[in-house]
Order: structure tokens, then sequence, then C-alpha cells
């Protein structure tokens, strides 16, 4: 895979390269957000290893601007007590994030994964016999499209994997766990916190301040299509 690592630590970006190369991939550095975004413009990665604490512009603004052109899987590094840096991070787009310090196999465990999942847009795709409706919202997974009362609404990887996944079985309540494994993957390391982060940004999106929303929370379960 390509492999964008955006950090300014020479010790964390020779330990990952060392071992994202050695595993095969393309591997290209930048050591500050403006370069980043430049190299990112250039080389097209798939992956970008991104540090929250970045001279110029700071991780969470790199990973907005990259949002407007990239469906790159962004995976944040950060400390391991800012947990708002985490948050914050999830709700611009990214995917994952690593609290530091990592063991650079562990970062090279969550890439092979990513690769075993790929996703990307498909815009230019037909709606195939998949297509998912439950009410007024519509799920083209072939075509990575949502629209809700015809309206399409952009969303993210991982939300848009998420709301087909509830969707494909909207009658059934789907637990933090169970959403996580399918979403993430069983190779993450995380919590499910991760899930709850992205459900909000999800139902944002897809409700447009309409109430109530079309995602249900059931109370110590999970979630659940709300009308179905």
């Amino acid at each position: 895979m390509r492999i964008l690592i955006v950090e300014d630590s020479p010790e964390v970006i020779e330990a990952l390269r060392s071992v994202l190369t050695a595993d095969g991939h393309d591997v290209k550095v930048a050591m500050d957000g403006e370069a980043g975004l430049e190299v990112a413009a250039e080389f097209d990665p798939e992956v970008v290893l991104l540090d929250v604490v970045l001279p110029s512009i700071d991780g969470i603004e790199v990973c907005r601007r990259l949002r407007q052109s990239s469906d790159a899987y962004v995976v944040m590094l950060t400390s391991k007590d800012d947990e708002l840096d985490r948050v914050v991070g999830l709700s611009v787009g990214a995917d994952d994030y690593v609290t530091k310090p990592f063991f650079p196999r562990e970062v090279s465990a969550r890439v092979a994964a990513m690769a075993r999942r790929p996703r990307g847009p498909a815009h230019d795709a037909e709606p195939g016999e998949g297509t998912l409706v439950v009410g007024d919202l519509r799920v083209e997974p072939d075509a990575r499209r949502v629209t809700v009362f015809g309206e399409e609404v952009s969303l993210t990887k991982k939300e848009f994997d998420l709301l087909e996944v509830m969707a494909a079985r909207p009658k059934i309540v789907h637990t933090r766990e169970m959403l996580r494994e399918r979403v993430w993957g069983l190779d993450w390391f995380g919590d499910d916190h991760v899930v709850d982060v992205h459900m909000g940004n999800l139902r944002k999106k897809i409700d447009r301040g309409r109430s109530p929303s079309m995602i249900e929370t059931v109370r110590g379960v999970g979630f659940r299509m709300a009308g179905s």
C-alpha cells in the first residue's frame, strides 16, 4: 500500500518506515502539516499516519483538509492522555487512532487489516440489486452512496460502513462490539468508544436536525434503525 507518514519526530518516522517498508509498503514522509498536504496531493496515499501535534498546521486541520480530496485511511497518532484530540480527529474524518508510545508492529498490523478491507468511493458505479432501503433512507453499497429524502449525504468510510451494516439488518439491535468487529475488524486494538464517536457523526449527517433520529439507541445494548 502507499503510506504517508506525517510526523515531526525522526525517531518515530524511522521506526515506522523501517517496519512498513520491510512489509512491502511504499512509504513517503512529511515532517509538518503543510508538507503533508503537498505530498498527499502528489503521492495519493492509501493510508496516512498522521501525528496530531505538528509544525505549521496541526494534524486535526490536516485531516480536515485531506478529507476534502482524499479517501485514504487516516490513522491519528496521539499522546496517551489526549482523549480530546482523538475524539476531534475522528469527528473530522479520521478512521482510527494509535496512542503513543506504540509498537511499530501494532501500526503495521492495523495497516494490514486495512489492506484486507479496501474501501474507496465509486460514485460512477450503477446502483446494484443490493440497494438497502429503510424508510426514507437509501444506501447503495456498490456506489458507496447514501440518500435521505432523495438528497445525497456525504459520509466518511467508517460512517458509511456503520450505516451499511445496520441497514442490511435493520430490525436487529447491533451491539457496539458487533459493530466494532464488522467495521474495524478483529485486528483493531481500541475500545468501543470509537463506535459512539462515529455513530454521533453519522446521526448528525443523516438526521440533519430532524427528530426523532433515524438511528435509535437501545439503552445498555447498542443501536437499531428507527421505524424498522
